[in-house]
């Protein structure tokens, strides 16, 4: 599936249609955009995007209409390059975000951050302009706890727009950040719209990163249980060990994930 023209296309897991990317293809993908001022989002999907889709057909189409659903976990990584596209990186939100914020320096690109607790994006934003001089930041909002009321709705729309940003970063974690940028696509004039979860926690310093070797050979996710046992004890001791099993399913046949007809020409695994 590429959605337009020049998007790359994606492999078939468990119905969810990962981006066949490299970090270098992402950034070559969002200039696109924002060179034709085409107003597209992207999604950074792992293990515990896919299976919140296998319940919840509306979020599996929001991923499936995304600009982009990148492979931000190594499980999605590796069975990219089993569905046929040996070349597929890992392209991980917190990177995403700190590879976009050096390459926009000399484009003059604008960034807009939403989301996060009160503080982080703020410190997000100064740790940024320390890492990068010239990068060109043009607000942050922090939305509370609750739905926004219509007044506020309004507001949040009229404030983005009017500081006309090239990105807006979103982070507020999956599902709640991939519904914000489907809902507001049509409404916010920038062209890209980037959710990257705990992103703003892990680069604002407000939670640690898992180290490098435990990213690359894909136990990011023990070391986050570890740090928040109570909140992410479901998310990967009970969607790990399902996901392990449909995808078993799937790679040896005995289930198949159907998608869209004008999608199926692009994509791998069925």
């Amino acid at each position: 599936m590429t959605g337009h023209a020049g998007e790359p296309p994606r492999a078939n897991v468990l119905g969810v249609g990962i981006s066949a990317l490299t970090m270098d293809l992402a950034l070559r993908v969002i200039d696109g955009w924002i060179a034709r001022r085409e107003r597209r989002y992207v999604c950074v999907a792992t293990v515990h995007s896919v299976m919140e889709a296998q319940r919840d057909p509306s979020l599996r189409a929001i991923l499936n209409r995304s600009g982009l659903t990148t492979p931000d976990g190594m499980p999605l990584v590796w069975l990219s390059r089993r569905l046929g596209f040996p070349h597929v990186e890992r392209v991980y939100g917190p990177d995403l975000l700190l590879a976009l914020a050096e390459h926009g320096v000399e484009r003059g690109y604008r960034h807009f951050f939403y989301g996060g607790a009160p503080g982080v994006a703020e410190r997000l934003a100064a740790r940024l302009r320390k890492r990068f001089p010239g990068i060109r930041i043009a607000d942050k909002y922090t939305p509370p706890f609750r739905p926004l009321t219509p007044e506020e709705d309004a507001a949040v729309v009229e404030l983005i727009n009017r500081f006309e940003p090239d990105i807006v970063w979103v982070g507020l974690g999956c599902p709640k950040q991939e519904r914000w940028m489907a809902g507001y696509r049509e409404r916010l004039d920038a062209p890209a719209l980037i959710g990257v979860g705990a992103a703003f926690d892990f680069l604002s310093g407000a939670k640690r990163q898992a180290p490098r070797w435990m990213q690359r050979s894909g136990l990011e996710w023990l070391f986050r249980l570890a740090q928040e046992p109570r909140r992410l004890g479901r998310r990967y001791l009970v969607y790990n060990p399902w996901f392990v099993l449909l995808v078993a399913l799937q790679l040896a046949g005995i289930r198949r994930y159907a998608l869209d007809a004008q999608e199926a020409a692009m994509i791998k695994g069925g």
